[in-house]
């Protein structure tokens, strides 16, 4: 299997797994993280999501050239759909963080681009080779860095195919924070969890109200959001947590 998929608790973890090509990205490994993504997405007893990489070395360094990109070019004219992903076609309101243990380049960061934010470790790398190769970031880099960080910035770390670290990541935003290796997992599950302590819809409707609201103008956004609270109003989390702060106590929430 190119992606490990477990579930603990409320949390679910994925791990792109070639550590022996750099967690490289082949089809196979498109195809079997859109399954997961599903079913994450699917799970009511799933809340938030991890996705990060096997290894020490990297999270994903990329589509594996070998198989990727001349697939994609095969198949760019033939009507072939790459399988629905965070990246492009799935809708997925639920919290996915990216725990960035290594390098983290073209393909694969367009993934950790694709989660809502980011957790390094000290020593990961973060970059678009893609123009020294000739192509185009293609799996949204070229729309998501420059809504993320200074448009220079993206442009800069885009045109020259230059990778930065982690500091200078989180120097741009790119990243929440930068923490030792052995600290990566720990920190990243120590979010989710908290995370997993509010209620889980109005989590997911908040990320709707932020991802929709930001290609609108102000006004539409603010109908969406108004739209939103009307659903967090009409649900059983909403009433419990309401019943929970009256009476001093932890909400037991169930996402409904």
């Amino acid at each position: 299997m190119s992606i490990d998929y477990k579930k603990e608790g409320k949390i679910a973890i994925f791990t792109i797994n070639n550590p022996e090509a750099l967690n490289a990205f082949s089809p196979e490994a498109a195809k079997e993280l859109s399954k997961a993504l599903m079913d994450f997405r699917d799970d009511d007893g799933l809340w938030v999501g991890i996705l990060t990489g096997a290894g020490e070395k990297a999270f994903c360094a990329g589509a594996d050239i070998k198989s990727m990109l001349p697939f994609y070019k095969d198949n760019t004219y033939t009507g072939w759909k790459k399988p629905a992903s965070i990246y492009r076609g799935m809708e997925l309101w639920k919290p996915v963080i990216a725990a960035v243990n290594g390098l983290c380049l073209g393909g694969g960061m367009e993934i950790a681009l694709a989660c809502d934010f980011r957790i390094a470790a000290e020593k990961a790398q973060f970059g678009f080779p893609e123009a020294k190769l000739g192509v185009v970031p293609g799996m949204g880099g070229t729309q998501r860095l420059p809504r993320l960080v200074p448009f220079g910035k993206a442009a800069e770390m885009m045109f020259t195919g230059d990778s930065i670290d982690a500091q200078e990541a989180y120097r741009i935003g790119m990243v929440n924070k930068v923490v030792p290796l052995p600290e990566l997992m720990p920190t990243t599950m120590k979010i989710a969890e908290r995370i997993c302590q509010a209620g889980p819809l109005a989590v997911r409707a908040i990320k709707q109200a932020m991802y929709q609201g930001m290609d609108v103008a102000l006004e539409q956004g603010l109908q969406l959001e108004s739209f939103l609270l009307a659903y967090a109003f009409d649900s059983e989390d909403f009433d419990e947590g309401i019943k929970a702060f009256t009476e001093r106590r932890k909400p037991d929430f169930k996402a409904k």
